[in-house]
């Protein structure tokens, strides 16, 4: 069933856990995904984003995402990822997600602010929640070169900043990046536990792959709601493809939807969201 974001986010924020968001953009993933969550019952994100649309083509594979949502037994959010435009966002909305991402976090405060207000005040007489970001989650490059030159989320400005864009939920920059981590994470926690202090929306941690079971942990009990997750899909799959190179196409395919189901499952455990669609 289609589910509302700021339902589930609030609920995972006052019962310290966190909604898994797992960014899926071929079928495998996606039935992966949907296979673990209704064997765990377990309220899950599924989402897009630009960065997939050289692989597979949005508005087709819409369709398959809106529709799994719609004939689960468990609440799904449909969900677009790190939208870098007003027309991106829009577009998404067009094709059936009922929730966006508007990532204006590369810019400074103020335009951040304003880029931000504009999506929220375009999308929330719609009824659509807009997730925002403050301080710059790391790109996918050497961790320890990210560190050198990091945004973090400055928590002086994150009550200023979400009164004046109005949005619904805040991801923060900890220390965490997108993409494979070539080192341990360095996860501030002081950030988010002075950023949950200063704002009432619940927080989100994008580029959670690669980030340790007690990290994690940690993080939900200090706050975080919404908990991203894509690269340890891919790897799943990955594996899965080399353990069965020499299987038919069929057979392949099959194991992939099975170890992103399995990678999946994992993830929904460790943030405690097992069960809570019961």
């Amino acid at each position: 069933m289609l589910a509302d974001i700021r339902y589930w986010e609030n609920k995972a924020k006052a019962g310290k856990f966190a909604i898994p968001h797992f960014n899926v953009w071929n079928a495998e993933m996606l039935m992966g995904v949907m296979d673990a969550a209704e064997e765990t019952k377990a309220p899950v994100i599924i989402s897009f984003g630009t960065g997939f649309v050289g692989n597979t083509s949005f508005e087709d594979f819409c369709h398959m995402m809106v529709s799994m949502a719609k004939k689960a037994t468990v609440p799904v959010i449909t969900h677009w990822d790190h939208g870098r435009s007003m027309e991106i966002v829009q577009n998404a909305y067009n094709h059936g997600m009922n929730s966006v991402m508007r990532d204006a976090s590369a810019y400074e405060f103020e335009e951040n602010i304003r880029l931000t207000k504009e999506v929220v005040d375009y999308f929330h007489p719609l009824g659509i929640p807009v997730e925002a970001e403050l301080g710059h989650v790391g790109n996918e490059t050497v961790y320890e070169e990210a560190l050198a030159s990091y945004q973090y989320t400055d928590p002086s400005q994150a009550a200023e900043f979400v009164e004046r864009t109005g949005c619904d939920s805040l991801a923060v920059a900890i220390g965490n990046q997108h993409g494979v981590y070539t080192s341990e994470p360095k996860l501030n926690f002081e950030v988010v536990e002075k950023v949950r202090d200063a704002v009432s929306v619940p927080l989100v941690l994008h580029g959670a792959s690669g980030i340790g079971d007690e990290d994690i942990r940690t993080a939900i009990s200090l706050g975080i709601a919404k908990i991203n997750i894509h690269t340890e899909l891919c790897q799943a799959a990955m594996a899965a493809i080399n353990a069965n190179v020499d299987k038919p196409f069929l057979e392949l395919e099959r194991a992939v939807r099975a170890a992103v189901k399995q990678r999946a499952l994992e993830k929904i455990v460790l943030f405690g969201d097992d069960g809570k669609a019961e």
